[in-house]
């Protein structure tokens, strides 16, 4: 029927035939087959347990392309802590197994459903609140998870800029009203998080005081932090006086504090605290829990709050999470925002993922390029 459809749409129909032409032509484009992604290679678990032993990259059907539907062509997709947790099955959000792995990256619009406007082929994207899957070579989803980003902007940065430079921003934002001359502490100093705090904080004129883990190579630490703008960088071990705040020199006592790492290490952000001061916990990398004295609550009225990046990807606040997303891929293009990543082709995923295991001591963020 459909030979027959097209043998008579090349003859010259009557005049009056219009109408007719428009109903044979929706016949026709009836019969045509639905648009496909072309296949994907994936990293695939079909159940939780240790990410090096559960995780397989396989080759992945084409997918139907809809109306409302993008398929992009993944560039290059960050391995995160959380996406570890995810697969080892302690985080709190789970995808439906089995599950592709990655929950943040950036790609190149390779195709776009029928109904989709205001992207094009070759347009850099970035699935924006993230989204589950993103450690594939294409993925097709609804033209509202994709936000599209200046193409100058590095790859690398923005397939990274969700998870660990939007966290930064918003306890910067949300907990306490800093002005410029304020302080703030944190521990995890090192971390990338921790990276783009300091930095954040001295494009807004605010002080960081920085505490890093006794190690080797921390004299280099300190070095590198201060080039990205940390005011002060300390040790834990040097932290080990009965008052801390002798350490401050013109700093003033911080407003804000921000923990990743748990026991002695959010205790010092504690101490430096000034009264009515904020404790923002982020993580746990020490697993051990937060202690906090009687007279910390009592006579300084410390606040202790946390922060999960997923209570701010709401559908309320989607225009500010991309406007947050926006003013942070901007810093990065003119040079203020930067970090360490280190690229890894998709056939070396596992020794990417060893790395980011802390199998082979101290990596750069590992960063999987398709």
């Amino acid at each position: 029927m459909a030979y027959y459809f097209c043998r008579f749409l090349n003859s010259k129909p009557p005049h009056k035939s219009s109408s007719l032409l428009r109903s044979l032509n929706h016949s026709v484009r009836s019969f045509s087959a639905p648009a496909m992604s072309p296949p994907a290679t994936a990293i695939v678990y079909h159940q939780e347990g240790p990410p090096d032993s559960v995780t397989k990259m396989v080759e992945l059907p084409p997918v139907e392309i809809k109306q409302n539907d993008v398929c992009v062509k993944m560039l290059a997709a960050p391995i995160n802590p959380s996406d570890i947790n995810r697969i080892q099955g302690v985080y709190p959000v789970k995808p439906q197994m089995p599950a592709v792995g990655g929950f943040e990256g950036v790609g190149e619009v390779h195709s776009i459903g029928s109904a989709v406007k205001g992207l094009s082929p070759g347009d850099l994207v970035i699935p924006c609140p993230p989204s589950f899957g993103t450690w594939q070579t294409y993925v097709v989803k609804e033209q509202s998870v994709w936000h599209k980003v200046d193409n100058r902007t590095p790859v690398g940065y923005a397939a990274t800029v969700f998870v660990n430079p939007l966290t930064a921003l918003k306890m910067l934002e949300d907990f306490v009203d800093l002005k410029q001359g304020d302080a703030i502490v944190q521990n995890g100093a090192t971390s990338m998080v921790g990276q783009c705090i300091m930095q954040l904080a001295r494009i807004r004129g605010i002080r960081s005081i920085n505490i890093i883990r006794d190690r080797a190579g921390s004299d280099a630490a300190r070095e590198k932090l201060k080039s990205l703008g940390a005011d002060e960088v300390y040790t834990e071990s040097q932290l080990e006086v009965k008052n801390v705040k002798s350490l401050l020199g013109h700093i003033p006592e911080p407003a804000l504090g921000l923990n990743c790492v748990g026991g002695n290490a959010a205790s010092l952000v504690i101490k430096f605290l000034r009264r009515g001061g904020t404790m923002v916990t982020y993580g746990g990398m020490s697993k051990k829990p937060i202690t906090v004295s009687t007279s910390s609550f009592i006579f300084k009225e410390l606040s202790l709050r946390g922060f999960y990046l997923q209570n701010f990807m709401t559908s309320s606040r989607a225009e500010e999470c991309k406007s947050s997303i926006d003013y942070l891929l901007g810093l990065m293009r003119e040079g203020k925002l930067t970090y360490d990543m280190e690229f890894a082709p998709l056939d070396d995923f596992h020794l990417a993922l060893d790395k980011s295991l802390g199998k082979l001591g101290s990596q750069p963020k590992q960063v999987i390029k398709f």
